[in-house]
């Protein structure tokens, strides 16, 4: 049988993040080996302190490691400079954080269209991309309001909204739901599972198992390694 030869959308060799802490050294991540391929859609589930979050800022290149390679796309992350970490940022990984993290004196339009004015693209097509991607999520009426105007759940999707709009690579999920009642957090994962079945990588970080089991496929971190890379169905069964 052939072997797969599809190159992976982010491939981890090794990735260790080291810190110092006095006479201690604290070892975030320690031998990080993982493929994750384009259309996937995976959880990658941990307690506080298990190297995830380190992991996530590895993966959406807002950190580098100590020692490893980190190729996204084909690329040599660890070989770009700090302009072209932006950019690879801006341009290939879509964010969507717990808090939102919306501007509150811009509007809904306002914070959707900004990582595009950081892109340089033209005013008529970032009116076209921003409207796109409201009417994603299903807010097109609400793009004059400001942030403090919507529900939290209405604010998560704003910031869905925003992470599509740059068309991005991978769309990477720090606890989406943390700030959310269950209902919400609900409509917010199942969003998340259709655009995966659009087509979208996926990435949720997270420490609740039971937002693991909505993924596809789990990797699971335990002090700074990986335990478990498998089948959703098959860590089902293990917890």
């Amino acid at each position: 049988m052939e072997e797969n030869i599809k190159t992976p959308l982010i491939e981890l060799k090794d990735i260790y993040k080291i810190y110092t802490m006095g006479d201690e050294e604290v070892r975030a991540n320690d031998g990080i080996n993982l493929k994750i391929y384009s259309g996937e859609f995976v959880a990658i589930v941990g307690k506080s302190g298990s190297g995830k979050s380190t992991l996530m800022n590895i993966i959406g290149a807002l950190d580098v490691p100590t020692d490893g390679t980190y190729m996204l796309g084909g690329e040599d992350v660890g070989e770009m400079s700090d302009n072209e970490l932006a950019e690879i940022r801006n341009m290939m990984i879509g964010f969507i954080f717990q808090q939102y993290n919306l501007l509150p004196k811009l509007t809904i339009f306002e914070n959707v269209e900004l990582p595009l004015l950081y892109s340089g693209m033209d005013r008529l097509r970032r009116r076209e991309r921003v409207m796109e991607s409201l009417g994603r999520v299903g807010l097109t009426e609400k793009e004059k309001n400001y942030p403090n105007q919507l529900s939290g759940g209405q604010q998560q999707r704003v910031s869905i909204a925003r992470a599509l709009a740059g068309n991005p690579s991978l769309i990477l999920a720090d606890e989406p739901t943390g700030a959310l009642d269950s209902k919400t957090g609900r409509e917010v994962l199942d969003f998340l599972k259709k655009l995966n079945d659009e087509g979208n990588t996926i990435i949720i970080i997270t420490h609740d198992n039971s937002i693991a089991l909505e993924a596809k496929r789990v990797v699971r971190i335990h002090d700074g390694k990986i335990n478990f890379d498998g089948d959703v169905k098959d860590y089902a069964a293990i917890i």
